[in-house]
């Protein structure tokens, strides 16, 4: 596979872009854990996933740590935060091909994903590693049928053991670029029912790959108050550009465990902008109508890579540093709505592979907005039914079947200016306990309609964002 394609893959699915029930016991408290830096890619050959047995149920250790605060708003409760003995692999040792492997698959995830979301009117923007972040946390407890649908619907095609290795690597391997050139700041995070029994297999598991600590908080009698302390976290990890992941009502006295994902980058463009040719130009929209908006530009003609295909132009936008950049895909007029019914995986990795560095004059509009979506039905629709139903197995987590998924939130952020992009997200997935329930001349590109973008690590590939701006009004 071309490996400038598996670098551009994995940045895209970084930018972009909850289960339920249990049993109670008495006394048990889960474990959390410390975070990492480093990773080694030196590893042998993976297997191919197929659906885990039932882990045999531990009981849940003693906190081995006096309790921390966490950030507190005016009303927000105090969580208990339980140390684990297994700490987080700093070097996970994971092959090549399994990176590439897992950032080809998850983007075929993401624009499986864009394509159920594309109906919604209006601008979209999502972080489809956040997703695939938080539901593989998920999946580490999921078995049976609703493992197999995961693992299908997520195109999840490692072992569990290998997945949560592979995605310890990736996450490891991008922070690591973050420095002075730009900010890329993940974080992961677990909320438990402060009585509530998980196993320690799943618990260890979350530990030594994600960095996840478990907080202990109390749903049955504080459930606002604990839904305050989620996304104040969630606001905390992300530059306070996420704020209200959870809406009200969205943690409830049934709520067991919460998994979060939250994601934060800033970084400037290599080759910014000039603020002093930024004017008001026209935008197209896809009615057919014309708004005006503040458009960028670049005078004197910059070397950047460009492509163009039948029905589009694309070019990328490195940023400073050259590990991350903004690949912009621009229909032809009139084709948007068809060239965007038939993006995926394959269609991508063809014009990435089709970019050559060329001189070329670019204008595009400044923007800035917020998307957000309930995941669920969409996830349920897209063929994993049964991990949002009272017939979910996720007794990898508590080892019963006393859990399901009632909502998946996600909310996401980009600002595009002339110097620099801001992008954020953060997804939040809830349990709750079951009830019941060579140079062209003269090239030029005006960015003058609706487009799709997407920001990328391009050593990777990684797709960390995807988004579509049809109005950037």
């Amino acid at each position: 596979m071309n490996q400038r394609y598996i670098y551009t893959l994995i940045l895209m699915l970084l930018l972009g872009l909850v289960l339920v029930g249990g049993q109670k016991s008495d006394e048990s408290e889960p474990k959390a854990i410390e975070t990492a830096t480093s990773v080694s890619t030196d590893v042998p050959p993976t297997p191919v996933a197929t659906p885990t047995s039932m882990p045999t149920p531990t009981s849940t250790p003693t906190p081995t740590s006096t309790p921390t605060p966490t950030a507190r708003a005016q009303d927000e409760v105090q969580a208990q935060v339980v140390q684990s003995e297994t700490q987080r692999e700093t070097v996970p040792t994971v092959q090549a091909a399994e990176l590439a492997e897992l950032t080809y698959r998850n983007s075929m995830f993401a624009l499986d994903l864009y394509q159920e979301l594309r109906g919604k009117e209006g601008n979209l923007f999502y972080s489809p590693y956040s997703i695939s972040l938080a539901l593989a946390m998920t999946y580490a407890g999921a078995r049976g049928d609703t493992e197999q649908q995961m693992a299908e619907t997520l195109h999840f095609t490692l072992s569990q053991e290998r997945l949560h290795a592979a995605f310890n690597a990736l996450d490891l391997a991008l922070t690591a670029q973050a420095g002075q050139d730009f900010q890329l700041n993940i974080a992961n995070s677990l909320w438990g029912q402060s009585d509530y029994v998980f196993l320690d297999e799943f618990l260890d598991t979350l530990a030594q790959n994600y960095g996840a600590g478990l907080s202990l908080l109390d749903f049955i009698n504080e459930p606002e108050m604990s839904r305050q302390t989620i996304n104040q976290w969630v606001s905390q990890q992300t530059e306070e550009k996420i704020k209200d992941l959870i809406p009200a009502g969205g943690i409830t006295p049934a709520t067991r465990l919460v998994l979060a994902n939250a994601i934060y980058f800033d970084a400037r463009w290599a080759q910014p902008f000039d603020r002093g040719h930024t004017h008001d130009g026209a935008f197209y929209t896809l009615d057919g109508g014309e708004a005006t908006v503040p458009m960028m530009s670049m005078y004197k003609p910059p070397t950047l890579a460009y492509a163009q295909g039948q029905g589009y132009q694309a070019i990328e936008l490195p940023y400073e540093g050259g590990q991350a950049a903004m690949l912009i895909i621009v229909p032809d007029q009139g084709q948007f709505e068809a060239f965007e019914a038939g993006l995926d995986a394959e269609q991508l990795k063809s014009i990435v592979e089709t970019l050559q560095i060329q001189q070329i004059k670019l204008t595009m509009p400044k923007f800035s907005y917020a998307s957000n979506v309930s995941l669920a039905p969409t996830l349920s629709a897209m063929g994993m039914p049964d991990a949002f139903s009272t017939g979910a197995d996720f007794s990898g987590m508590t080892g019963d079947h006393s859990l399901f998924i009632s909502n998946i939130f996600h909310k996401a952020f980009v600002a595009v200016g002339e110097i620099e992009t801001e992008a954020a997200a953060a997804t939040g997935i809830i349990l709750e306990r079951v009830s019941g329930v060579t140079y062209i001349l003269d090239l030029e590109l005006i960015v003058d309609r609706p487009f799709i973008f997407m920001i990328r690590d391009v050593k990777s590939g990684l797709l960390l964002f995807v988004g579509r701006v049809v109005n950037p009004r």
